[in-house]
């Protein structure tokens, strides 16, 4: 790896990136701590989590400027299993959960991204920033007037401030100007440190204090299955989302083994499963961070911020990130998406609407997500089947019918494909059947073919297969029967 691209890779501007993440860090802490509360255990588990999972990403990730840390999805998935079992049981759990991820690597499950569309990429994208938004309003509503304009003032600031400056990122001047006037005028709001206590000495290295038995694998595995999974969901689709803020690639297969060891440190650590946050991530991004340095020192900064400056971070008003989520939302949201409803083609705003209606309702990404997959699966099935056709033609003089096949067959299409045959000809000498125009995907397709020829011998008319591809004529081999002598000679009346 030469200097230019261990410097684009890491620090492209090393001034944006230090800002940058010096931001996400201050967003960080308020975000760790009510995800702390969500699963059940102390502010700290949150906090070392998410120190330890973004340093270690930074270095192990594949999408450079995403931020990993702990997260809410992940967060509802740990309830139970803390409430039943304790918190020994849940470092253990976010240990084999890294250890699923670092194996999903190896088995390639990255690539899978391929298979989500669009759609549900914006649909995805579109309910996050829904919820983001949604998780301020309890911040917000019934606070006060002084809460309201603390946040308008916030608000103004953050989209006002690059009219005049883009030297710091204007979400960092807000937090600390906002700051500094609730000080000032001594304003009896919420804060930071009113969502919990924050620790004051460093995380230390402990293994889980529970017994390494089958029945431990038994109690944590299902929990550790559901978390891999989520986790590595969302850290996918984030690093898509930051995929086109940036214009760049990244790695996702590498992604799954850096959001694995970073939970399998995390747990080590006394920290809980994380995976990427698409509104820090945003926040990082859009105050300028490109390179990995920006996650690195969001961690780090972290840890120095709640081990160090802890007293200081305490007094800075919820008002004040409540604005910079709202922004987050704000500009996570596609609003084009919203303009383009009715321009873009049926299936893709359905798919879109659905995966947002899904995951709002829930607050579960991953059944959403997975809600989209499916659905996007079904309406191609139809779009395809809609180009499948059997044409036929006799010819008189030799009483031979010959059927062209266009088109894909496979499941959805198979059942169609046995229809279009007229077994009741039968002063026929001979079928021919073109599979020139066609491709067979599966073995629903396979049984359907054997199934049209078996017919016709049954009813004594010989069948010859012609134009086969390569592809078609392996998975026949393979799967097919009718191509076997056993079977030729039942269905030949014999």
């Amino acid at each position: 790896m030469n200097r230019q691209h261990l410097r684009s890779e890491w620090a492209p501007d090393v001034t944006r990136e230090l800002l940058a993440g010096t931001v996400v860090a201050l967003a960080l802490i308020p975000e760790a701590i009510a995800f702390s509360i969500i699963a059940g255990v102390d502010p700290k588990v949150g906090l070392y989590a998410s120190f330890c999972i973004a340093v270690i990403s930074a270095f192990a990730g594949g999408r450079p400027a995403m931020i990993s840390a702990a997260t809410g999805a992940m967060s509802l998935v740990m309830v139970t299993l803390v409430k039943e079992h304790g918190l020994g049981y849940l470092f253990a759990a976010t240990i084999l959960t890294g250890l699923l991820q670092i194996a999903a690597s190896l088995m390639r499950l990255g690539n899978l991204m391929r298979f989500v569309s669009r759609s549900v990429v914006t649909g995805f994208v579109n309910a996050l920033a829904i919820l983001i938004f949604l998780a301020q309003m309890p911040e917000l509503i019934g606070r006060g007037p002084v809460v309201y304009a603390m946040t308008a003032i916030g608000l103004a600031m953050i989209y006002g401030l690059p009219y005049l400056t883009k030297a710091v990122p204007s979400p960092l001047i807000t937090i600390l100007v906002l700051t500094g006037i609730s000080v000032w005028f001594g304003f009896d709001i919420r804060t930071v440190g009113d969502m919990g206590a924050l620790p004051r000495e460093l995380p230390v290295f402990a293994l889980p204090q529970v017994p390494f038995t089958l029945e431990t694998l038994r109690i944590i595995l299902p929990y550790a299955l559901t978390l891999a999974m989520v986790g590595l969901l969302e850290s996918m689709m984030t690093a898509a989302i930051l995929d086109e803020m940036t214009d760049t690639t990244s790695d996702k297969n590498r992604e799954c083994a850096g959001q694995g060891l970073a939970n399998v440190t995390s747990g080590l650590f006394g920290g809980m499963a994380g995976c990427a946050m698409i509104g820090q991530s945003v926040i990082n991004v859009s105050s300028g961070g490109r390179g990995r340095l920006s996650t690195l020192w969001a961690g780090a900064f972290l840890l120095f911020l709640i081990v160090v400056l802890g007293p200081y971070v305490a007094r800075i008003p919820m008002a004040a990130l409540v604005a910079v989520m709202i922004m987050v939302s704000i500009n996570t949201f596609q609003w084009n998406s919203v303009r383009t409803l009715l321009t873009h083609p049926k299936s893709s705003s359905a798919v879109m609407l659905g995966t947002v209606a899904v995951v709002v309702t829930t607050h579960d990404l991953a059944k959403g997500v997975l809600f989209g997959v499916i659905l996007s699966g079904l309406f191609f099935a139809h779009k395809v089947t809609r180009f499948f056709r059997v044409s036929s033609v006799r010819d008189e003089g030799s009483r031979v019918r010959t059927y062209r096949v266009s088109g894909q067959i496979f499941f959805a299409t198979a059942e169609a494909f046995h229809s279009a045959f007229d077994f009741r000809e039968d002063d026929l000498d001979s079928v021919i059947i073109d599979l020139a125009a066609s491709h067979f995907w599966d073995i629903t397709s396979i049984n359907a073919l054997d199934r049209v020829v078996l017919k016709f011998r049954h009813h004594g008319v010989p069948v010859e297969i012609s134009g086969m591809n390569e592809a078609t004529a392996m998975l026949v081999d393979q799967v097919g029967t009718h191509q076997k002598p056993g079977a030729a000679l039942a269905g030949s009346g014999h």
